[in-house]
């Protein structure tokens, strides 16, 4: 698990899940014993998590069979944002916490809030960043990416393939320092507006003093933490949602396919 992943964990979830507990009638405790009790249903609908989560202060989107067996992901609108949180069939009880998938340590939870909670790409001024490919391409996507990290140095590449395979991208790099050795090149290149200087920093060429006082890098740190982003390089894909990490050419293709922008 990365460290955005246990930012995730540690503040937005619980948060959430605070909400609903206490928003819970306390009732009288149930002793009877298990075997007493009728068979459970199988399947959970929309109108039975409706039911179960009376008096709690959200919306019940939709209801999905979760990766995890006997438990359905229900997707609840609430406080602006839609949060998935765990049933079982019968509507009777609620998992609080994250489901990780063993295999390959996913937080399977954290992957269906960025889903369900996808990043307003208009919203975002990309004039202050560095373009490559074509301006006014169909799939724009953003790349979060720091002069002295290694595999931002090896996406960027990529991307240079990425745009003589498939014409009709455009990627908008937006430079956050998270090195401190990265903050003095950073200013340079946004001062020149050159992405010929950010291929030399990422060769590790020297490049001159910043010649110029800019507040992009503060713009751009503050824009990466307000969208959870800890990590370069880190893609915000055409549909607004988020993919941390270097990818190889057919992967980001594929992943680039798979996430286009929905036409309005």
């Amino acid at each position: 698990m990365d460290e955005k992943q246990e930012d995730y964990v540690r503040l937005a979830l619980p948060l959430f899940l605070i909400i609903i507990l206490s928003s819970l009638p306390a009732y009288a405790t149930d002793n009877t014993d298990v075997s007493d009790q009728k068979a459970e249903p199988r399947s959970l609908t929309k109108a039975a998590a409706i039911e179960a989560l009376q008096g709690i202060q959200g919306e019940v989107v939709s209801v999905d069979p979760a990766e995890m067996p006997g438990l359905f992901r229900v997707a609840m609108k609430m406080q602006g944002k839609i949060v998935p949180i765990y049933l079982d069939a019968s509507g009777s009880y609620l998992f609080s916490g994250n489901i990780i998938r063993i295999k390959d340590r996913k937080n399977l939870t954290e992957a269906h809030f960025q889903q369900l909670n996808p990043v307003d790409f208009a919203s975002i001024p990309l004039d202050e960043g560095l373009t490559l490919g074509t301006p006014g391409a169909t799939q724009q996507i953003l790349v979060f990416t720091d002069p002295h990290c290694p595999y931002c140095s090896k996406l960027h590449k990529v991307l240079h393939e990425a745009v003589k395979a498939n014409p009709d991208l455009a990627f908008h790099t937006k430079l956050i320092p998270l090195k401190q050795s990265s903050k003095k090149i950073a200013n340079t290149i946004i001062c020149n507006k050159s992405m010929e200087q950010l291929e030399m920093a990422f060769s590790g060429q020297p490049l001159p003093e910043a010649n110029c006082e800019t507040d992009v890098i503060e713009k751009n740190l503050a824009l990466a933490q307000e969208l959870g982003i800890r990590g370069t390089p880190t893609l915000i894909l055409p549909n607004g949602q988020i993919s941390p990490g270097y990818r190889p050419l057919e992967e980001l293709l594929k992943l680039i396919e798979d996430n286009q922008a929905v036409p309005k």
